[in-house]
């Protein structure tokens, strides 16, 4: 059973690869159209979250960015506790 950690914690996804896909293709696409009332801007980190299990491609992307915005948040973090 395939799975991805976010925030320390283990998500399983689905065994099906083709699955995986679709259902990562569906939360990004459906999270393009993020003003409807159900439907949010949430739904394009989860899917592009989903489809790091299985594209090297997206699985950089989002190590780049969790690396930039973990960097960022410490940066903030670090001059906040400094200001105090």
């Amino acid at each position: 059973m395939a799975s991805v950690r976010f925030a320390g914690k283990t998500i399983r996804l689905p065994g099906s690869k083709p699955l995986r896909i679709a259902l990562g293709i569906a939360f990004v696409v459906f999270g393009c159209v993020g003003f409807l009332p159900i439907l949010g801007f949430w739904m394009v980190p989860v899917g592009l979250l989903i489809l790091s299990a299985d594209s090297p491609t997206v699985r950089r992307f989002n190590r780049r960015m969790t690396v930039r915005v973990m960097r960022w948040w410490r940066r903030i973090r670090n001059k906040d506790a400094a200001t105090a």
